[in-house]
């Protein structure tokens, strides 16, 4: 089946696996895939984004259902960059930290450690984990290396996306497929993801559908 995905669409599968990896998930679910989506310069995306589905948004929901894995990367280059802006080398704080309370101790940010030590709560870096973090729990676990499969109903949106490719009558599985498929699951995160930014399943299947029709 994959070989009939355009590049885009494999583009965007390849960048589900990195969303779930640096979020520190060690499964890759229609909610990475529609992270995923929703960051392309594909017509699809951009219905999606035109309607509240933006990556940041999608990732928030993210977060909020499910938290991040224990060694995510919590931190992205420009968050590096404003820390070195202001002194604060973040591979040295990390070595710090682990250093007084263990390995693993900076990503496992345990509340017993935060009150015996009242400092870490004001130290900026803290501050920063914590509102990326939107105070979910963290899932046990390093972060995931090499291949990292799809969850059963990740599994379904694809096979899905070649059923939306097929009753459009096209020969090829694109990312409009995919992201048709995505928006019309019934159970897992993408539901509640959508719900939460006030996107209909309906509506945004009706746009996706009539960006493409507005192309051809």
């Amino acid at each position: 089946m994959f070989e009939r995905f355009t590049g885009e669409a494999r583009a965007a599968v390849a960048q589900a696996q990195e969303h779930a990896r640096r979020l520190g998930h060690r499964y890759i679910g229609c909610e990475h895939l529609l992270l995923a989506a929703a960051s392309t310069a594909e017509p699809a995306s951009a219905a999606l984004r035109e309607r509240g589905v933006t990556p940041e948004r999608v990732e928030t929901e993210i977060v909020r259902l499910v938290g991040l894995g224990q060694a995510a990367n919590l931190f992205s280059a420009s968050d590096r960059e404003a820390l070195a802006s202001i002194g604060i080398d973040l591979d040295v704080v990390r070595a710090r930290v682990e250093a007084a309370f263990g390995p693993d101790a900076f990503t496992r940010g345990g509340p017993a450690a935060c009150r015996s030590q009242p400092a870490v709560r004001k130290n900026p870096v803290a501050l920063l984990r914590r509102a990326r973090r939107g105070g979910r729990h963290q899932h046990a676990g390093t972060t995931p290396s090499g291949h990292i499969p799809f969850t059963p109903r990740a599994k379904k949106s694809l096979l899905l996306s070649l059923r939306e490719a097929e009753t459009r009558h096209d020969n090829y599985i694109g990312l409009e497929h995919l992201t048709l498929a995505l928006v019309g699951m019934r159970d897992g995160a993408v539901p509640p993801i959508l719900s939460a930014l006030g996107a209909s399943q309906a509506t945004l299947r009706a746009a996706i559908l009539d960006r493409y029709r507005k192309a051809s």
